[in-house]
């Protein structure tokens, strides 16, 4: 479990086929590897990862046909910026919201504008995640905890993402159209589930009828639902 306050941004420094699966290297610093062992879980971009070799500064991870198939991993290259957050300690602080790391599907960056100290960033968004999203609720974009500023028409969401979060994730690296994983929120999906069928990108039945009265609503919200991070 994670909160999506992302705690390093690494870099990619190597990926390669390794025994049917994608060996993936991250250079991340010493101080995010503390105490962190071969076997814990690691949120990269908001994809819970097992780390299969840790040294000084560096940790490898593997990803197989799911995770390559339902997440940015298997885009990957070296040289890439990834969102890095260490498993959330039982009793930790939540500061953001909690994230599971199991990502629901692809989005993609639609634009980026400037409004005072922030910056407006619309993201489209897999349809069934838009279905169970509510303005002023919580959405993981790359592992980023956000607040939904607004619903948008064609399964987009708008999020306000102050300076400190642009500049402390990989936020300020993506371009419009870039690739995104994204997650729904954990309780909008049971609830979803329990009312008419949560549906995922890889399958199953029913359907979601949104709220019409959180369409169009706008707020300032920040990342994780308080100004964190």
């Amino acid at each position: 479990m994670f909160t999506g306050i992302v705690e390093s941004v690494g870099r990619i420094v190597d990926v390669r086929e390794e025994d049917g699966a994608r060996r993936i290297r991250i250079r991340s610093g010493a101080s995010f590897l503390e105490g962190v062992e071969v076997g814990d879980s690691i949120s990269v971009d908001g994809a819970c990862l097992t780390p299969v070799a840790v040294e000084e500064e560096e940790f490898a991870v593997q990803a197989v046909g799911t995770t390559l198939s339902r997440t940015i991993a298997g885009a990957y290259r070296a040289g890439m910026a990834v969102n890095l957050e260490r498993a959330l300690a039982l009793g930790g602080r939540l500061d953001g919201h909690l994230v599971q790391g199991h990502v629901d599907g692809v989005g993609r960056l639609a634009s980026v504008r400037g409004e005072g100290g922030r910056r407006l960033v619309e993201f489209s968004i897999p349809a069934e995640v838009h279905r169970l999203s509510l303005a002023h609720g919580s959405i993981a974009l790359n592992g980023v905890s956000l607040t939904v500023n607004r619903l948008l028409e064609d399964d987009r969401v708008e999020v306000a993402v102050i300076p400190h979060t642009w500049s402390h994730t990989n936020f300020s690296e993506l371009e419009p159209g870039a690739r995104v994983n994204v997650e729904g929120d954990l309780i909008g999906k049971y609830v979803g589930k329990l009312l008419g069928g949560w549906q995922t990108a890889s399958g199953g039945r029913g359907r979601v009828v949104p709220d019409p009265s959180s369409a169009g609503q706008s707020s300032s919200g920040e990342q994780g639902g308080a100004d964190a991070l």
